[in-house]
C-alpha cells in the first residue's frame, strides 16, 4: 500500500496529456508488474495515483483518502475484486466512486457480476494505453457529474433544513432530491405578522416586499438556527417544523427556543428597522406550536415537487396560531408541547381549554 509519484515525477514518460484533468486514481492489483504499467500510463496522462497490492490494503487507503475512480483487479488473495466492490457500493462515503474492473476479456462470467454489483466497466489485461484512457476519462466524467448533482441536491436542502442536518439528510435520501415519507414525531410552528396586511394596501410594492423579506429572513434564521425546518412561507406568514425531516428528540425545546428568539429578539431588530426606515411604527407577532404525529415527505406532481409536514397536528397547528388573537398574547403551545419540554421556558402559564375550529376534542393552551 503506498502512494504513488505525481504526474510531474515521471519525466521519463513525457508530458500529460492537456487534454486530461489531473485526478486521483486508485490502482488495486496484486500483479507488481501490471500495477507499474496502470501506473505509469495514468502519470502520462497527467494523473496522480494511489496503488494498493490487495484487497484489504485498497480498503485501508480508500478511508485515509478517497480517490476519483478506482481502477480494481477481479482475483486477488484474501479479499478480492468482488469484495472490495461490495464493500464500496454499500457505503454512503465510496458508493459514488466509479469503479473500472480489471480483468482478462476471458472471464465474462466475473465482468458480468461485477457489472451488476455496480461497476461502471472492466479494464483488460494487458491494458492499452488508449482503452485506458477512455475507461477513466468516462469515470471521471461521471464523477463530476455525480459531485455537481450532490452539490445541487445540497443547495437545494440548505435552503429549509439546517446545514448541520444537510448531511444526515443527503444520507437519508441516497443523495436525491426525493425525501421518502414517513410517519414520526415531531413539532410544528406557525407564525404570523399581525398588522402587515392594512400596512400593504398603503405602501407601494417595492416597500412591501422589502418588508416582507426582511420579515421573513429574521424568522427563517430563528427557525434554522435552532434546529428546524422551514416547510413553506405563507404570505406573512410561515410554518416551520422540529424533528422532521431528520428525527431529534429535543424538536418541542427546539421550537420553544426558536419562539423565544423571534419574540425577543428577531421581531425587536425587525421594529427598529421599520422605525429607523420611517415605514412602520412597528408589527406584532402571532405564534402557534404543537406537538405530535406527522406525516413526512415530498408532495406534488414530478414537475414540482415540495417538502410537507401534514396531518392533525399541523391543522390543529394552524388553528392555535389564530387563537393568539382572541387571547391577546404572543405565543400558544399546546398540552403535547409542555409534555414534551425538557426544559419549560420561565412563565409558562395554563391559558384555557378549548376546541379549535374544526375539532371535536379540545386542547389545552398555554403560554408564557
Amino acid at each position: 500500500m503506498s502512494l504513488g509519484s505525481s504526474a510531474g515525477d515521471l519525466t521519463d514518460q513525457g508530458g500529460p496529456d492537456e487534454e486530461t484533468h489531473q485526478a486521483t486514481i486508485l490502482v488495486v492489483d496484486d500483479d507488481a508488474l501490471n500495477r507499474r504499467l496502470l501506473v505509469r500510463g495514468l502519470h502520462h496522462q497527467g494523473h496522480r495515483t494511489l496503488e494498493a497490492p490487495g484487497g484489504q490494503e485498497a480498503l485501508d487507503l480508500l478511508a485515509i483518502e478517497l480517490p476519483d475512480v478506482v481502477l480494481l483487479d477481479v482475483l486477488m488473495p484474501g479479499i478480492d475484486g468482488f469484495g472490495v466492490l461490495e464493500r464500496m457500493k454499500q457505503s454512503p462515503a465510496y458508493a459514488d466512486v466509479p469503479v473500472i474492473m480489471i480483468s482478462s476479456l476471458e472471464d465474462r462470467e466475473g465482468i458480468a457480476r461485477c457489472i451488476e454489483l455496480g461497476a461502471e466497466d472492466f479494464l483488460p489485461k494487458p491494458a492499452d494505453p488508449l482503452i485506458l484512457r477512455a475507461r477513466v476519462n468516462a469515470g471521471l466524467a461521471k464523477r463530476r457529474v455525480n459531485e455537481l448533482e450532490r452539490r445541487r441536491v445540497r443547495d437545494v436542502f440548505s435552503r429549509f433544513v439546517p446545514e448541520s442536518l444537510v448531511d444526515d439528510l443527503l444520507a437519508q435520501t441516497g443523495g436525491e432530491l426525493r425525501i421518502a415519507a414517513r410517519q414520526l414525531t415531531g413539532t410544528v410552528m406557525f407564525n404570523d405578522l399581525r398588522g402587515f396586511t392594512t400596512f400593504a394596501e398603503t405602501r407601494s410594492a417595492d416597500q412591501v416586499i422589502e418588508v416582507l423579506n426582511r420579515y421573513l429572513t429574521e424568522m427563517s434564521d430563528a427557525v434554522l438556527d435552532n434546529g428546524g425546518t422551514l416547510v413553506a412561507f405563507l404570505g406573512d406568514g410561515m410554518m416551520s417544523v422540529f424533528g422532521a425531516p431528520v428525527e431529534n428528540a429535543i424538536h418541542a425545546d427546539q421550537a420553544v427556543a426558536a419562539a423565544n428568539e423571534m419574540l425577543t429578539r428577531r421581531l425587536p431588530a425587525m421594529n427598529d428597522w421599520l422605525v429607523a426606515e420611517g415605514l412602520h411604527t412597528g408589527f406584532n407577532l402571532g405564534i402557534g406550536i404543537n406537538t405530535g404525529p406527522l406525516m413526512s415527505g415530498n408532495v406534488g406532481s414530478p414537475r414540482r415537487l415540495e417538502y410537507a409536514a401534514i396531518g392533525d397536528t399541523t391543522n390543529t397547528t394552524a388553528r392555535v396560531e389564530g387563537l393568539t388573537k382572541e387571547y391577546a398574547v404572543p405565543v400558544l403551545v399546546t398540552q403535547s408541547v409542555v409534555d414534551a419540554l425538557a426544559d419549560p421556558p420561565s412563565g409558562l402559564r395554563f391559558v384555557d381549554e378549548v376546541a379549535p375550529r374544526g375539532r371535536t376534542t379540545t386542547v389545552r393552551l398555554w403560554t408564557w
